[in-house]
């Protein structure tokens, strides 16, 4: 009863969130009461969910921030900015899957369901404020997204992408799970990030050996979500392996979920070490910007081009975080991520039609596109320029 009662009085922190939810359940029950080959109902819940959530996100714009749930939840427009960038992102990638479902023959209310706990996973972290919630919406996130890279389980790259996924992804939850245990000690037993930083003054514990360990393991956790160099090695498989509409997804809601984790824990609990985490984000920013755009060019097939040239998009990213909001870096780079989502998406919009025609993802056989089909040869151009930071197109600002 007292469970019933907390929600009944935050249960407007999360509205957005319960609307994807109530989403869910109608995507199963319409499952299991409706025709197969009536495809056009899954579609149409998913979408107006996604449409409804991002509907109330503008709606309550401008509210005063809100920490509900006993403090495990924070709800102000930076975290909601986030969450409609994760939301805008589900909603576009879903109609940009339809041809390839339907041509691949692949189970679409299994689709969209893992599509809808993604983006639900990503929005909680949005607004997470405590270390518990935090990971389990990590987790909520990781796991879809490990199902959805081996969706096409008769396929052996995608059984390979998976395996290496999952094995990857374990792995740095492991070491950003230690790092938060440090956080958790250091600062007499808090969760919250605001009563955790708090704590590490009361303890005197901010320049202990402890923070620096803290702070490495929660990079390296973060790092593989963003996959930032080093980091980066389970990117490129993945992004091959994968199906393409799943790769357009994952390359957009795990940077933006995974950037927004980043911006509230560095500057919130490790703000009285500023110099040191500044400096250990501008040499992964610096080794992804050139290392990711170098290896690209070398690339044969399209999507691990494409993966490259996202390891080199997010150390852009990156500057914003380090830059901070006093001089206008979170605004650049949710600017950034605004135009990224739209830039990436395009081009892989393309690369889907390229390859159900053709059965094939190599940059040579791009050769010629224009006279065969020039509004596509014209599309992907505009996207791949774009993502090149060519002016005057949206990349370049």
């Amino acid at each position: 009863m007292k469970e019933f009662h907390l929600l009944l009085f935050n249960g407007n922190s999360i509205f957005p969130e319960c609307i994807l939810i109530f989403g869910l359940f109608i995507l199963l029950i319409t499952d299991l009461i409706s025709d197969q080959k009536d495809t056009a109902w899954f579609y149409f819940i998913s979408l107006t969910s996604l449409v409804l959530s991002i509907t109330i996100l503008l709606f309550r714009w401008r509210e005063e921030p809100m920490i509900s749930f006993l403090g495990n939840f924070q709800t102000n427009n930076f975290n909601e900015i986030f969450q409609f960038l994760i939301l805008l992102c589900s909603t576009l990638c879903i109609p940009l899957s339809v041809e390839y479902i339907q041509c691949t023959e692949m189970a679409i209310t299994e689709f969209l369901l893992f599509i809808l706990t993604a983006t639900l996973g990503g929005m909680f972290l949005c607004g997470a404020n405590d270390l518990v919630t935090i990971f389990v919406a990590l987790e909520c996130l990781s796991l879809c997204s490990y199902l959805l890279s081996g969706y096409t389980k008769k396929d052996v790259r995608s059984n390979e992408a998976t395996m290496k996924y999952l094995l990857m992804g374990g792995a740095s939850s492991s070491i950003l799970v230690y790092g938060l245990s440090w956080l958790y000690g250091l600062s007499g037993g808090e969760i919250e990030l605001q009563e955790i930083a708090n704590g590490l003054i009361n303890t005197q514990m901010y320049n202990s050996p402890g923070i620096w360990i803290a702070l490495i393991s929660i990079t390296v956790g973060i790092g593989f979500k963003l996959s930032l160099v080093p980091f980066h090695q389970w990117t490129p498989d993945v992004y091959e392996g994968s199906p393409t509409p799943v790769v357009a997804f994952l390359s957009v809601i795990s940077k933006v979920a995974a950037s927004a984790l980043a911006t509230r824990i560095f500057d919130i609990i490790f703000y009285l070490s500023l110099n040191e985490w500044h400096f250990v984000l501008e040499i992964l920013a610096i080794l992804s910007m050139v290392l990711g755009n170098f290896i690209a060019l070398t690339q044969t097939s399209m999507k691990r081009m494409l993966a490259y040239s996202g390891i080199g998009q997010i150390g852009y990213i990156l500057i914003g975080i380090i830059d901070g909001d006093s001089n206008n870096g979170y605004a650049s780079m949710i600017t950034y991520m605004l135009f990224y989502i739209f830039m990436n998406l395009g081009t892989f919009a393309c690369i889907v039609l390229f390859g159900l025609r053709t059965g094939t993802d190599n940059i040579r056989d791009y050769a010629g596109l224009y006279k065969k089909d020039p509004f596509l040869a014209f599309s992907l151009t505009l996207c791949l320029l774009s993502l090149g930071g060519i002016p005057p197109l949206a990349g370049f600002f």
